[in-house]
């Protein structure tokens, strides 16, 4: 049994991280269900490796010069030039990980667990998803230090959110594909690299339209672009405002506009995609239709993203576009995007 492990076996260690996932991401939670080994152990992996980073940089409880070096620490941890190991890391982040901890928190205190998985994987994997976790977790470190002063981010234009959402999602983006396309043709491989960060940003931008007003209201964080507000004479500390509701719904129409530009070359991405490794088309077809139909709602009802908290799809769509899927059926994704887009798939079963 590995030293790091002294009373767990690897496989201990994977069957956490899987149990972990589910608990973190209703939409990783989704994809890495669909998928067969050795991808699902590989992307389970890499997105619990970016998710210590997003709940480090999403913590009101932690001062953000703190957050920052963190941040920082938990990139050295994971370069293999450098000499700090991720117990450094854990041992820095004790002293904010909460009494009792969520599952984001959780996670955050597994990161040696995380990483130990994270080492026993391929070669290749490893060098495709290191980088691309690095350049997220630096990306948001530099986020927290712009900001310090402000008491959380406070995106001020639409290419700020850009760069943001390149950081955050973006980057996920490439490590996804880098998986995917390994040993694919330069042909396979072209349009795949070439889109490669559309199908992160849509779902990326989908959830700041659609819990805008949560993020400011538990992580103090303003992704809408103030720029948007400020021309709508919103100002960020009254993004929650029902009585702002109406103007705030004017900006999640901007963000959802910029979203649907992404829609195309996020097919295309899926298009491509080869089925190999354990990869499957529905592991991504399902949570790239899933963000069609909530930038429907948000289109329909973007109020409700301050009124109610947020905007989702109802369980019963979820479920019919998840059976699409069922039996590894191959349904075409643009008739089924142009259906979602103009009403739940759900109420053309009834």
């Amino acid at each position: 049994m590995p030293p790091n492990r002294p009373n767990r076996s690897l496989a201990d260690d994977v069957a956490w991280c899987y149990d972990a996932v589910h608990g973190v991401s209703r939409t990783f939670s989704l994809t890495i269900e669909e998928l067969d080994e050795p991808m699902a152990r590989e992307i389970c992996v890499g997105y619990l490796l970016c998710r210590v980073a997003d709940t480090v940089e999403d913590a009101t409880h932690v001062p953000p010069a703190a957050q920052a070096r963190l941040l920082e620490l938990y990139s050295r941890a994971l370069d293999p030039d450098d000499d700090t190991g991720v117990d450094a890391f854990r041992e820095a982040v004790d002293e904010w990980v909460p009494d009792e901890p969520d599952a984001d928190w959780t996670v955050v205190a597994n990161a040696a667990r995380i990483v130990g998985v994270f080492r026993d994987l391929e070669p290749a994997s490893r060098e495709t998803i290191r980088p691309a976790v690095r350049e997220l977790t630096e990306g948001m470190a530099m986020f927290v230090e712009r900001y310090a002063d402000a008491g959380g981010l406070r995106i001020r234009t639409l290419d700020e959110l850009e760069e943001y959402c390149w950081y955050a999602a973006g980057t996920v983006g490439e490590l996804v594909t880098g998986l995917v396309s390994r040993g694919a043709t330069r042909a396979t491989r072209a349009p795949l690299e070439e889109n490669a960060t559309a199908f992160a940003m849509v779902l990326q931008l989908v959830n700041v339209a659609k819990d805008a007003a949560r993020d400011f209201e538990d992580e103090n964080n303003v992704y809408l672009p103030t720029e948007l507000l400020d021309a709508h004479g919103v100002t960020p500390g009254a993004l929650a405002d029902p009585g702002q509701s109406a103007a705030v719904a004017s900006v999640i129409g901007r963000v959802v506009e910029h979203a649907e530009g992404y829609l195309d070359g996020a097919k295309t991405w899926l298009d491509a995609m080869p089925e190999t490794r354990g990869n499957t088309i529905a592991a991504w077809a399902i949570p790239y239709l899933l963000a069609v139909g909530t930038l429907r709602e948000l289109k329909a009802r973007p109020a409700d993203v301050v009124t109610e908290g947020n905007v989702k799809i109802t369980h019963a769509e979820v479920a019919a576009v998840c059976a699409q899927f069922a039996d590894d059926a191959s349904p075409s994704l643009g008739d089924l995007r142009a259906r979602i887009e103009r009403r739940p798939l759900h109420e053309y079963e009834s």
